[in-house]
């Protein structure tokens, strides 16, 4: 299950713009029966207006913006043996239409859907985050890689 909402916008590293998703179902013999399907949103998040049902080789590709809503929000009902698979590719591209650009990077925008309460639950804010937040990037990455020992 991953719950209706937005992919981020920038690369944490590069600052590259996220521009498309290319999604490859790896599920043989899978049944509509147990669910699954890849949704895609409206921009108001008024409707699924397509769903893709997760099957062997099926490709999904989509244009990732503030509001290209996606994801897969119902439980799996397939059997305790089975597992929903897919390889995700993206792709980033220096800069994009001014049209499409934010005036703030952002993370993961997660969104409830129309109706369901409580259908995305709001991590409390850690420290991390508040820190993360508050130190420039080129400051954050660098001790970040000198905690894991990369050079």
């Amino acid at each position: 299950m991953l719950k209706i909402h937005a992919d981020f916008n920038k690369h944490e590293t590069t600052w590259l713009d996220r521009r498309i998703n290319l999604l490859v179902y790896l599920n043989k013999d899978w049944d509509e029966c147990y669910g699954g399907h890849f949704e895609l949103w409206d921009k108001d998040l008024t409707r699924s207006f397509q769903k893709i049902l997760p099957l062997f080789n099926r490709v999904a590709i989509f244009s990732t913006t503030d509001f290209s809503y996606h994801g897969h929000p119902n439980a799996l009902t397939c059997p305790p043996d089975r597992s929903r698979k897919s390889l995700a590719l993206y792709y980033y591209s220096n800069g994009r239409p001014k049209s499409e650009v934010s005036k703030n990077p952002h993370a993961t925008i997660f969104k409830d859907r129309p109706g369901v309460m409580g259908d995305t639950v709001k991590d409390p804010i850690t420290l991390k985050d508040v820190v993360r937040e508050l130190t420039p990037p080129i400051i954050y990455n660098t001790i970040k890689r000198a905690v894991k020992g990369d050079k």
